[in-house]
């Protein structure tokens, strides 16, 4: 059996790559530059059997923001239906602290498929547009 080649992309240890219909999708439109840099930290953490942990402070450190604008961005992901949280944070002193746990909506889960919920955000974003334009026709 012969050894499995790399290919030229991947020779620096992975690559990530962000579904095409997500990023034409409105809601990814509508999300602010730090929640897009956020979405690709988290998902660079992202793993098939277990949630992603990552936290305000860390988030912020890493999209060099300040700590508010780093908490509106994973506000703004839950909204648009990018990421729900599976388990909260922890603080406490003596054992230390624990950041939130998250999944990746357009990632599989548990050995379970995405739920796309940013699919269904998206949707009745469209559907509200177009209830308002009708409104101005008439």
């Amino acid at each position: 059996m012969s050894k499995k080649k790399s290919l030229p992309f991947d020779k620096r240890g992975g690559s990530i790559v962000v579904n095409r219909l997500m990023m034409t999708s409105p809601a990814y439109k509508e999300l602010k530059p730090q929640a897009k840099v956020l979405m690709l930290l988290m998902q660079e953490q992202w793993r098939n059997d277990k949630p992603v942990s990552y936290g305000v402070r860390e988030a912020a450190e890493k999209i060099s923001c300040d700590v508010k604008t780093a908490r509106k961005a994973f506000v703004m992901l839950q909204e648009q239906g990018f990421i729900t949280c599976v388990g909260e944070s922890l603080f406490n002193s003596r054992t230390g602290s624990k950041a939130r746990d998250w999944r990746l909506t357009w990632m599989p889960y548990m050995d379970k498929s995405p739920t796309n919920n940013w699919e269904k955000s998206s949707n009745e974003k469209l559907n509200q547009r177009r209830d308002i334009s009708l409104n101005k026709l008439t």
